[in-house]
């Protein structure tokens, strides 16, 4: 991983997209052994319906934890300072997501330089799925 420094990076600048495969029922079956998020409105089809709800749909953790891997595809998690994000969109079977973002600011915090990143996820039709914001620690 080459990871850019405090003076390469622009405000402005966009990030590497990560993009990702279909959200299928297997994924959401993997992730609810990963996470312990049994919930059944994301892997219980009739339970989704009685809820009504046309089928299940991903946990929102899961886009959440595709955008920390978008974040630390491009700086090494021991640089990430802070993290928050704010769902927005129920994400169903099938959609295709995309993590991005860009740098809106360069600063120094607690003596070290960082720049403040603005993310989110998008599916294949546009739609926001959450945003946010991060930090992170360059040299």
């Amino acid at each position: 991983m080459s990871v850019p420094t405090f003076e390469q990076v622009k405000v402005g600048d966009e990030l590497p997209a990560l993009k990702l495969p279909r959200i299928t029922r297997t994924t959401l079956a993997l992730f609810a052994g990963a996470s312990g998020d049994h919930n059944p409105v994301h892997i219980d089809l009739d339970f989704a319906k009685a809820a009504g709800m046309p089928d299940v749909f991903a946990h929102g953790m899961l886009s959440m934890a595709y955008l920390g891997r978008f974040l630390t595809n491009w700086a090494p998690q021991t640089q990430l300072r802070h993290y928050a994000v704010r769902f927005s969109a129920i994400t169903p079977i099938g959609a295709k997501l995309t993590c991005g973002g860009k740098v809106v600011e360069k600063l120094e915090r607690n003596g070290e330089q960082v720049v403040k990143l603005e993310i989110g996820v998008v599916d294949d039709k546009g739609e926001l799925k959450l945003s946010g914001d991060a930090l992170v620690a360059l040299k």
